[in-house]
């Protein structure tokens, strides 16, 4: 999400085989965790060090979401919740935040790319569309961008890659009951397919953020900042939950 109200995931098309081993049961559920398969065949799910004194480095990707914006401090957006959690296993985990306000799938390729490849991550998480959607981005030129993001951390990093679909836009107090809302609500869709498909070719995790957002975002209004748009400190803590066992399916067991 974006400061300029340009900010995931939906019936959202899934060829996805669930890894027994990734999710008990091999059952999908909302914020769950997905291996992805193509028709290359099962793509073997990258792992966390063993040691667990590593000092890895996890860095998040994105936009105003991952920046934080709608949280009292920075400590309360899922960035840091999650290095928070991250920190629990390894004590020496450190994290780099590159979100900046108002990013689109473009910024991240062309401004936040480089830099992510150069730190050598252990863990890479990535959240944009919402802006590329308010903004009347073309979800071919979306697409494009995605590619180029996960085809370059996985060919060029070691890092266990982690993307979160789109929350339901639609759902929340700015759009919510307005005109334009079918329309997000469309191309939440659209694009989040495009993140779906995108993963599945490069055997990149998913958590679905959209599923839980469409129940939860009308239910509880504490989940949603001042502004109508950006998660609150309530919100943030209800994405680190739900991206949290998305992170720690890909813990080396002993």
């Amino acid at each position: 999400m974006g400061m300029r109200a340009r900010a995931g995931a939906p019936q959202v098309s899934r060829r996805a085989y669930v890894t027994a081993g990734l999710v008990a049961g091999g059952v999908l559920v909302a914020g769950g965790v997905v291996a992805w398969r193509t028709w290359l065949g099962p793509v073997a799910p990258r792992q966390l060090p063993k040691d667990r004194h590593a000092a890895i480095l996890y860095v998040a990707l994105g936009d105003s979401t991952v920046h934080g914006v709608g949280a009292a401090t920075p400590e309360n957006n899922y960035v840091s919740r999650l290095h928070e959690r991250l920190r629990g296993v390894y004590p020496l985990a450190r994290a780099m935040n590159l979100g900046v306000s108002g990013a689109t799938a473009a910024d991240v390729a062309q401004a936040q790319l480089r830099a992510v490849v150069a730190e050598r991550p252990d863990l890479v998480t990535l959240s944009v569309g919402p802006n590329d959607i308010t903004g009347g981005r073309d979800a071919r030129h979306y697409e494009q961008d995605i590619e180029t993001i996960l085809a370059t951390l996985t060919r060029e990093t070691t890092a266990v890659v982690v993307v979160n679909l789109i929350p339901d836009l639609a759902a929340t107090p700015r759009f919510r009951g307005r005109e334009t809302a079918p329309i997000v609500a469309q191309r939440v869709s659209v694009f989040n397919d495009v993140l779906t498909r995108r993963a599945g070719a490069h055997g990149v995790t998913v958590v679905d953020l959209y599923t839980p957002s469409r129940r939860e975002l009308p239910q509880d209004p504490r989940l949603v900042a001042a502004d109508g748009y950006h998660p609150s400190d309530q919100g943030y803590a209800r994405w680190a939950e739900l991206m949290w066992p998305s992170v720690e399916a890909h813990l080396t067991r002993y």
